[in-house]
């Protein structure tokens, strides 16, 4: 299922992700810092959702309370709940 998620207080303006079960692939930023998304992308693809949430969930940028990686796994989470609701 493709998810797309908007990020709070970032400087990307939306993540687009795959999810498979409990899996995410295919993870798409739109705005932020572009190389610093792409790596983060490749690193976390294939892994489940708990996997993304104990790596980069409450990860900050600067004096934000939150960051683009913290939103991802918040990202990850949204898309498993919808998926499971259409379920």
């Amino acid at each position: 299922m493709r998810y797309t998620y908007r990020p709070k207080m970032t400087c990307s303006t939306q993540i687009d992700l795959d999810i498979d079960g409990d899996v995410v692939h295919n993870i798409q930023f739109t705005g932020g810092c572009n190389g610093n998304l792409k790596a983060i992308s490749k690193l976390v693809d294939g892994m489940t959702v708990e996997q993304i949430e104990a790596k980069l969930l409450g990860n900050t940028c600067g004096m934000r309370p939150t960051s683009c990686a913290d939103q991802l796994a918040r990202a990850a989470r949204a898309a498993y709940e919808a998926a499971q609701a259409q379920a």
